[in-house]
């Protein structure tokens, strides 16, 4: 599974920007990465695994703008269509489980 933030926060405001700051900050602590500006997303191996870390994003919603929470399986994420200009890219791809013995 993949988890995707999207969100539009205000910035005009430095309590605002504050705000964004702090919630963007959030996101990368729990290994979330960067898609395009304002998308961030992060694997799971279930969509089980995705219940704390949704939790944990509720905690720091900012009070203003708007966030969505979206997930989707790696077959789905796997048939995104990326473009660099007109060329085109490879999605992000799933990343390597830990093996622990």
């Amino acid at each position: 599974m993949w988890l995707i933030a999207m969100f539009d926060l205000p910035v005009k405001e430095v309590q605002d920007r504050k705000h964004y700051q702090q919630f963007h900050k959030a996101l990368v602590r729990q290994g979330f990465m960067m898609l395009q500006y304002s998308v961030y997303a992060r694997f799971f191996a279930s969509e089980e695994g995705t219940a704390s870390y949704r939790k944990a994003i509720r905690a720091v919603l900012p009070p203003k703008g708007q966030v969505r929470l979206l997930a989707i399986t790696d077959k789905q994420f796997a048939k995104m269509e990326v473009f660099e200009g007109k060329t085109p890219a490879e999605p992000e791809k799933q990343p390597e489980q830990l093996m622990l013995f």
